[in-house]
Formats: C-alpha cells, sequence, structure tokens
C-alpha cells in the first residue's frame, strides 16, 4: 500500500470515505507515484511483489501497532502513526546487523476513515522508509473496526553473519547506540496532558516517532558485535533476553547512562516519577544495544558488562527493584 504526498491543501473538497471511494480505487490513489527503492523490483500492481536479495539471505521481521494500545489518534497525526510502524519494524533488522530494504504494509480502518486520513498515514510510511533507502513494496486494505496496522520488513545482510542475542561473553562491553527514556517520557507527558517547557515537545514527539540509530546495526557487526536487540521493551528487559540466550550476567553502571537521566529528569519531576525508571525500564525508544569484545565503534557507548553467568540483569551490582520493561499482555 504506497500514496500520494497529502499537504495542508491538498485533500480534496470532496473526499470520500474507504467505504464510498471503494477498495480498488483507494488503492490507485495510494500506489500513484512512488518510486521504489532498487531492490524492489515489482511492486505494487500484481498479485505479490518481487524483491532482490543480493546477500542471498533474507532478514524478515513483522511487527503490529493496534489502535489505543500502541497509538491513539487524539496525540498522533495519521503521518506520524506511518512513521512509527516503519521506525519500529525498521529497528528489528538494524539488532540483526541488517539494513531494511522493503516493507509490505496492511492497513485495517473503519469505512468510514476519509481517503485522505489514509494517504497522510501511507505518506509517514513512505517518509520513513526513504530515510533507509527502502520503500513499501505492497500490501493490504481492509475494513476493521479500529486502525491495526500490520508491517513486514525485509532486510538485507550484506555478507554478513546476523548478530543474534546468544553470543554475549563474559568480558565483552555492553554498548548502547540512540537514546533513552525518551519515549518513557513523552508517553508521561501525554498522559498527564503536560506542556510546558521546549524540550516536553520534543520528549512527545520522540514517543510518537522514535528515532532508531539508523545504520548502526551494520556498524557494530562489522565491528565483531557479539550479541545485540533493539532496546522496544526497556533496556533491562531487552538485555534480559540475551543474557538469558546467552547465558551470562549482565552489570548495567548506572553512571554511564547519566546524560540519558539528566535528558528526562525535568518531565519526571513534572509527573513526579523517577526518571531512572524511563531510563532502565521505559521501552520504544527502538535503540540498539549489543555486546562488544574489543573497541565500540563510532556512535556506540559503554553503559555495563558481561559477566559469568547465571543469567542476570543487574544494576550497580545489584537486583533493580523497579520497573525493568514493558509486558505485551499487562
Amino acid at each position: 500500500m504506497t500514496g500520494e504526498t497529502i499537504g495542508s491543501d491538498s485533500a480534496d473538497d470532496n473526499d470520500d470515505t474507504l467505504a464510498a471511494a471503494g477498495e480498488f480505487a483507494v488503492i490507485d490513489r495510494l500506489v500513484a507515484g512512488r518510486t521504489q527503492a532498487d531492490a524492489v523490483t515489482l511492486g505494487p500492481g500484481d498479485d505479490a511483489a518481487v524483491v532482490t536479495a543480493a546477500d542471498g539471505r533474507t532478514v524478515v521481521s513483522t511487527d503490529m501497532l493496534v489502535q489505543d494500545r500502541h497509538f491513539r489518534l487524539d496525540w498522533s497525526t495519521p503521518h506520524d502513526i506511518g512513521r512509527k510502524a516503519i521506525a519500529q519494524n525498521a529497528a528489528d533488522i538494524e539488532a540483526m546487523g541488517g539494513r531494511p530494504t522493503a516493507f509490505v504494509v496492511a492497513f485495517g480502518a473503519p469505512s468510514d476513515t476519509s481517503v485522505s486520513v489514509a494517504a497522510s498515514v501511507t505518506d509517514g510510511l513512505w517518509d520513513e522508509a526513504r530515510q533507509l533507502g527502502a520503500s513499501i513494496a505492497g500490501g493490504d486494505l481492509v475494513s476493521a473496526p479500529l486502525w491495526v496496522i500490520s508491517v513486514t520488513v525485509l532486510g538485507d545482510l550484506g555478507g554478513r553473519e546476523p548478530v543474534r542475542r546468544s553470543g554475549a561473553r563474559a568480558g565483552d562491553t555492553v554498548a548502547v547506540a540512540g537514546e533513552l527514556g525518551r519515549s518513557a517520557a513523552g508517553y508521561a507527558l501525554l498522559h498527564r496532558g503536560i506542556e510546558g517547557q521546549a524540550g516536553f515537545s520534543e520528549l512527545r514527539q520522540r514517543h510518537l516517532t522514535p528515532q532508531p540509530p539508523y545504520g548502526q546495526g551494520a556498524c557494530a557487526a562489522d565491528a565483531g558485535a557479539t550479541a545485540m536487540t533493539d532496546v522496544s521493551d526497556g533496556l533491562l528487559a531487552d538485555l534480559g533476553h540475551i543474557a538469558t540466550a546467552s547465558g551470562v550476567g549482565i552489570d548495567v553502571d548506572r553512571r554511564l547512562l547519566d546524560g540519558d537521566r539528566q535528558a528526562v529528569a525535568e518531565a519526571a519531576a513534572a509527573v513526579g516519577a523517577d526518571p531512572w525508571e524511563w531510563v532502565l525500564g521505559g521501552g520504544e525508544d527502538h535503540a540498539l544495544a549489543a555486546t562488544f569484545p574489543g573497541a565500540l565503534p563510532p556512535g556506540w557507548r559503554a553503559v555495563g558488562r558481561v559477566l559469568d553467568g547465571p543469567p542476570t540483569v543487574l544494576v550497580d551490582g545489584g537486583a533493580w527493584a523497579g520497573n525493568a520493561g514493558w509486558q505485551s499482555f499487562d
């Protein structure tokens, strides 16, 4: 599913709903004028797309966003939602050491949704995908009682071996690319309806449209990363996946994360929260966390170390009693 650019004055005066326009007319509008990335040799218009895999292997991941669970229409613009859907899926490919090349998107929405709104979602999808040199290769459009966006992303390893969660070894440095705690801070500000300082607006936007450190997954793989994951559920929770898969302990040093704490401290004071809860347990920043046996590549910073097992994640040498991260079925 792809779409035209919708500006402030480009919506039709008599903008149809999805039901009134009909599925195929809407799809025709959404795919018009788009240029596919080099990896996509056949885009929308047939029963399936054709995507090349220069490496001979394809990295594949899929994720779903559901209205009122992963986004709210009173907080996010349709464009924001499209960008977020691409960003969180691209981060999974980055975390394997790959490069996202193409996305397939299924969009479900009530039949009275306007065509221009659907086009604005598509604009967001395309705008984020273009940052990666990727494109939207195809998808589906269906009627649903609320908005649901399901994305499948395809990626290229570029001749590298995938960086799994299971390779961390005692003595490795634990490092992060990207920023932590911003999305959780933005969510708290949005939930409380707090605007205030100019910096708060940036934090709110970081919840609505995360900023993965694009390109750093491949850089980590080239630098010999032994394990890697994206920080979608929270730093401690996602490092816990590495610890379990690798059979090691991980000790996070808060002194190395103080810049993240400072970045969200004023917002935490405004809502009466502990900023460390956001830095260590806040999800949806889609930073990358990895372990390295040697020097860190540019763009990465040390946040802890890998210990001999048993599998556990410590903070400053001890158990963390606070929030450790997101649970999908809470």
